[in-house]
């Protein structure tokens, strides 16, 4: 039996991020089956079933093929919706609204929850962005980690970046275009201005661009002028391993430049990722025992 024709099994479908040219013929044969779609869009699915039912590849399309609503929301809502329908027999498909679920979408809850039901789940590989711009970053591609969209929230994210200062493998971001330059500026401070970046965007599309420069060129390019597009970052791992850092020695350092505890800390969480509590009360500590607390 093609996979195309199993039931009971979660078909987990990788879509096009950009050009629908992109969509495999094995996963338009398994949405045209499907007998339910779970999807992150139902909007942006039916366009794309529209696409692939004119298609005409494998079996006619499934005339009662339903499509639902999948997403960060009521993902949780919809896992027994999907075992329901595999305990029934019934060809269920997943699909975010662009490249693979569960990689920065919606979807890997209900993956967990069907395995853990006792379902099979079947990967159709296809279209994922961060691949995408790794490999025409020209970056090293031998290790790399995927870290997704960082903290929105400042402190969160320079804790998480100074966190990866050490870390050799090539890194992978993906960020929203009105944040880019913020996260650029970032990144810059926490590994060095002087790393290689890669900023990729439009991928797969017409107007599908990746800027090569050092973290402090492209921090400064987009520091101003938003980038257009959905946006994956590519960032050089380090190569070699950075100095350590003596925290009570620069704190007093810091101190006596004249800087308070709660500026004195921050400028250490940057470059360690240390939790920017914890720096703080050390450097209030040391400020009180050195009479300049504020």
């Amino acid at each position: 039996m093609s996979d195309d024709a199993r039931t009971g099994v979660l078909q987990v479908v990788a879509t096009p991020i950009g050009n629908l040219e992109d969509l495999s013929l094995r996963a338009a044969r398994i949405l045209r089956a499907a007998d339910l779609v779970l999807a992150e869009d139902t909007r942006s699915a039916r366009v794309l079933l529209t696409r692939v039912d004119a298609l005409g590849v494998g079996d006619p399309p499934n005339p009662n093929r339903k499509v639902r609503s999948l997403f960060d929301g009521n993902e949780a809502g919809r896992v027994d919706l999907a075992i329901e329908a595999l305990a029934a027999g019934q060809q269920v498909a997943l699909i975010s609204e662009a490249g693979t679920p569960g990689i920065s979408d919606p979807g890997a809850r209900v993956i967990r929850a069907v395995l853990d039901a006792g379902h099979e789940v079947i990967v159709i590989p296809g279209p994922v962005a961060a691949i995408a711009a790794l490999v025409a970053s020209g970056l090293p591609t031998e290790q790399f980690l995927f870290v997704g969209f960082p903290p929105r929230d400042l402190g969160a994210r320079q804790e998480a970046f100074g966190a990866l200062r050490a870390v050799a493998a090539t890194m992978i971001f993906y960020e929203a275009p009105d944040r880019v330059g913020a996260t650029l500026a970032d990144l810059a401070a926490a590994l060095g201005g002087d790393r290689r970046a890669s900023l990729g965007r439009e991928l797969t599309k017409i107007h599908e661009q990746h800027v090569r420069a050092p973290l402090a060129e492209l921090a400064a390019r987009y520091a101003e002028v938003s980038p257009r597009g959905e946006c994956v970052l590519i960032v050089e791992g380090a190569t070699a391993a950075p100095a350590a850092i003596d925290l009570e020695a620069e704190l007093v350092r810091l101190l006596d430049s004249g800087l308070g505890p709660k500026d004195a800390a921050q400028r250490l969480v940057v470059v360690t990722g240390r939790p920017r509590r914890q720096l703080y009360q050390l450097a209030l500590s040391l400020a009180r025992t050195r009479g300049t607390a504020e």
